[in-house]
């Protein structure tokens, strides 16, 4: 596989397992030349299916100012390639920080797994006002929906195939994939949770954002959450 803390340069590393290095590389479904013994990290399984029968609940969030800490969360599930196979990954974003707040890895996608990350990050940090998804079965079922009612946030869906579906978690999902997951291939569930929780908090501690003015995710929640106190 492609090191990038190699002491060979990356395209030095792509010419000699016999890839192209070219722009946007590399792609999103990782892999090594087959003569290296490497195997490719696809296929890509869907992580958005949607459910006949669950309630779709409207988007809240078209023309919202998100200033706040903990005024909107994010939730989304993503694929984690493994040696064998893959698992996913579900995360909550505080939305105005880009600081996760709690994330888990399962091996199947169902809605109990939604229902637990939502309710970690609810019992650390407190209720959102908004809670906002996209329109996959795990985050429709009542189980999830619920949960989430049930503490007095609201709830807000992405349209189908809507540009704008889970843009606030593509920031992390993009840096956990190309600098953490498609620079290995795990063994098993457990390497690639303490993998990708190491990779996580380092990401929320230490990775300043420009968009943030520089911040890291947990000094812009931390500050938000602090603004909002005072003006209570």
């Amino acid at each position: 596989m492609i090191d990038r803390g190699h002491e060979l340069p990356v395209t030095r590393q792509a010419k000699l397992l016999g890839l192209s290095r070219h722009p946007g590389w590399p792609p999103p479904c990782a892999y090594a030349h087959a003569a290296h013994g490497h195997e490719a990290l696809c296929p890509q399984p869907g992580t958005s299916q949607r459910h006949p029968g669950h309630k779709i609940y409207p988007y809240l969030l078209r023309k919202l100012a998100i200033t706040r800490a903990n005024q909107v969360w994010a939730l989304d599930t993503t694929y984690i390639s493994m040696a064998r196979g893959y698992v996913y990954l579900t995360a909550v974003v505080d939305v105005a920080s880009r600081m996760v707040l709690a994330h888990k890895l399962a091996v199947t996608m169902e809605a109990c797994h939604a229902k637990e990350i939502i309710e970690l990050a609810l019992a650390r940090f407190g209720a959102p006002e908004i809670v906002n998804t996209d329109q996959g079965s795990q985050f429709t079922a009542q189980e999830f929906t619920s949960a989430v009612i049930d503490r007095g946030c609201k709830l807000s869906m992405d349209g189908r195939g809507a540009w704008r579906d889970n843009v606030f978690v593509k920031r992390p999902w993009r840096s956990v994939k190309y600098e953490c997951v498609y620079l290995k291939a795990y063994d098993g569930v457990s390497a690639a949770q303490a993998d990708i929780g190491r990779y996580l908090d380092w990401f929320n501690t230490d990775r300043a954002h420009s968009s943030l003015h520089g911040a890291t995710p947990q000094q812009a929640y931390l500050a938000l959450a602090s603004t909002l106190e005072e003006a209570a």
